[in-house]
């Protein structure tokens, strides 16, 4: 998706999924009108439904084949006090977030774990990655859709990086930084599809068992 949030924000639900007034958007004077026209709205919202739509398409050939993950990117802010002020306080601002809040935990817990190992092993840091759970975001509406429609089988990865890798204020990017972590999330693929392997070698032996 190459829209901004203000348009239409899809990973809230569908009734909030379209800022109309300041109060909607952390006070924020988006609009000349000052409040969203709701022709504006109705447009805002056929993007927000056919983005499920073909969500949904995808996700229905990956599971006719079984249990799939879903890596559900972000970032987010730790300076928002000002560009002269300290950062947030590390210990509520983990170098990456992964939010499962509305996860099978316990089905998928190989796979969670799995994920943030990997990452935490990266190297080229100088230190391990400071990787937590459900920490500053537990995930939202995108993660929830999946679960609730594809229960059992979707599991989704809400993963928040901290804006380290840029100056939040400026927007000026670290490269060098924004490539070892594009890195070490890509490294993830491997241990993840292995413990995705073993839940659905776990769920035919149980299928034969019963069968």
């Amino acid at each position: 998706m190459h829209r901004s949030r203000f348009e239409v924000d899809l990973n809230r639900p569908r009734d909030g999924a379209v800022y109309r007034s300041p109060e909607e958007c952390w006070g924020l004077e988006v609009w000349s009108t000052g409040e969203l026209p709701a022709d504006e709205v109705d447009r805002s919202l056929e993007v927000y439904d056919e983005f499920y739509r073909e969500l949904a398409q995808r996700l229905d050939v990956l599971a006719a084949s079984g249990p799939f993950v879903v890596y559900d990117v972000h970032s987010y802010n730790h300076r928002r006090d000002g560009a002269d002020h300290d950062p947030q306080p590390r210990v509520e601002n983990p170098e990456i977030n992964v939010g499962t809040g509305s996860l099978d935990r316990t089905r998928f817990a190989p796979v969670v774990d799995a994920f943030i190992e990997s990452l935490r092993a990266a190297p080229g840091f100088g230190a391990p990655l400071d990787v937590r759970e459900n920490v500053r975001f537990r995930g939202a509406n995108v993660a929830a859709w999946v679960h609730e429609h594809y229960p059992g089988q979707g599991a989704v990865l809400a993963i928040e990086f901290k804006k380290t890798f840029m100056d939040e204020w400026t927007g000026e990017l670290d490269e060098a930084r924004t490539d070892r972590l594009a890195e070490a999330l890509a490294a993830t693929a491997g241990p993840v599809l292995a413990a995705l392997a073993t839940i659905a070698e776990a769920d035919a032996s149980a299928s034969s068992a019963n069968g």
